[in-house]
């Protein structure tokens, strides 16, 4: 997780919540409950090419090891807890 200043927080989240909004209105009317996610997929990668310094090895490679920890660090702290609750709603695997 990137923790952020506050003050970068109050920053960007008006327009975080925007464009959350928008993603999610363009896949309802899309009416399929999966639409979200190439949407939110477009949005990143505009949003890094629009970000990213210079088009350079290094740049590609910090911004690929950004995208890498979003994944590591969503799983971690939102699917693994999910899972935990099933566990414990259904029984383990093991």
């Amino acid at each position: 997780m990137p923790y952020i200043p506050q003050s970068n927080r109050d920053r960007l989240d008006p327009h975080i919540a925007k464009l959350a909004e928008e993603i999610n209105g363009a896949a309802k009317e899309a009416g399929d409950e999966k639409a979200f996610a190439g949407l939110l997929n477009y949005a990143c990668t505009r949003i890094a090419l629009k970000t990213i310094p210079e088009k350079r090895y290094w740049a590609v490679a910090l911004v690929s090891g950004v995208f890498k920890n979003i994944g590591d660090e969503f799983y971690r702290r939102f699917a693994a807890p999910y899972e935990d609750e099933q566990i414990k709603k259904n029984g383990d695997v093991y």
